[in-house]
């Protein structure tokens, strides 16, 4: 009996017709990029799961979906939005490079005064946006600096209202995966 009722109310929230894979405006502007993860997991597999409930199966439950650890595209709320902004200084050389990812899919780079806009191509930009939403992001300290070690580059990142400084002196493997991948629009000198 329960299970029917569930299933009862599975095919009211789901059996509209209406996606759910869409967030709401209400729903972008309040979510985290930990929370977004959870959220655009949830949005992403819930219509796939529930779209025809089988009779033997009962209908997924929000937090079991929002349980899903993977990583999931952070959301975008405008072509203006500043996705993650990377900056790199320090170096023999006292370097000072910046990266801006932007919700429009254009980066811009700037270097020794000079500021490059460059577009991704739409793989690019969603391998961006997932590498921000991997929730992994959430546990990386906001502060790995080897403070003994010289002329290392410090990488400060702004994503999501945190700011995160490395020296890359301690592994952060989510965080590397992202400097890794901002660092592939910085010019080769």
């Amino acid at each position: 009996m329960c299970a029917t009722q569930v299933l009862g109310l599975a095919g009211c929230a789901f059996g509209s017709g209406e996606s759910s894979a869409e967030p709401t405006d209400a729903a972008i502007s309040t979510v985290t990029a930990s929370s977004a993860s959870s959220a655009s997991s949830a949005s992403t597999e819930s219509p796939a799961t529930s779209a025809s409930p089988s009779p033997d199966s009962p209908a997924p439950s929000p937090s079991s979906s929002s349980a899903s650890a993977s990583p999931s595209p952070v959301p975008v709320t405008g072509p203006e939005q500043k996705l993650v902004t990377m900056t790199v200084s320090g170096g023999f050389a006292g370097v000072s490079r910046q990266v801006v990812l932007r919700g429009d899919g254009t980066v811009r780079v700037s270097d020794k005064g000079e500021t490059v806009v460059r577009r991704t191509s739409a793989a690019q930009f969603g391998e961006l946006r997932t590498l921000l939403g991997d929730p992994a992001l959430a546990e990386v300290s906001e502060v790995t600096i080897d403070m003994g070690a010289a002329d290392r580059f410090q990488y400060t990142l702004r994503f999501d209202g945190r700011t995160v400084m490395t020296d890359r002196s301690a592994e952060e493997p989510p965080l590397d995966r992202l400097i890794d991948a901002l660092s592939e629009w910085l010019p080769t000198h």
